[in-house]
């Protein structure tokens, strides 16, 4: 019999209601939908995944922490959810890593736009979702 395997996220305080859901849902359907257990710190914000290893497909396991990841990156659960779908995948980028302090505020606002019509227009031509949050910007397409 083999063990289960435990994953570990942090997620910020302010990203824990909308993980949960009210009442739990959106927690559930991560884990009827993905085949794992979750369980949430709402002190700290540690969410632990217990993947089981005997799953018919090990990769939808996956998917799990993926969801979670998109929806602390400021995604609302019902777009995080489009990453069960085949061929879709989340992009997060870590701006200052790309760009120094100083820069950082001036390119965000460059990317939301005015009332966000930036990130709107990139969305349609790409096709993908995204999300600016904190110093990250995040995709999912």
């Amino acid at each position: 019999m083999k063990e289960d395997i435990i994953d570990y996220i942090t997620v910020p305080k302010d990203r824990i209601a909308v993980l949960l859901g009210k009442k739990g849902e959106v927690k559930r359907r991560i884990e009827k939908e993905t085949g794992t257990k979750i369980n949430v710190d709402s002190e700290s914000g540690e969410v632990e995944i217990l993947r089981k290893t005997d799953s018919k497909d090990p990769f939808i396991n996956l998917k799990a922490m993926e969801i979670i990841r998109a929806i602390a990156r400021g995604f609302n659960p019902q777009k995080a959810f489009k990453l069960l779908l085949p061929n879709i995948y989340t992009e997060i980028i870590d701006l200052p890593s790309y760009i120094s302090g100083k820069n950082l505020n001036r390119i965000r606002s460059r990317i939301i736009g005015r009332s966000g019509k930036a990130r709107e227009y990139i969305s349609r031509l790409t096709g993908t979702d995204m999300v600016i949050y904190g110093k990250t910007v995040g995709i999912i397409g």
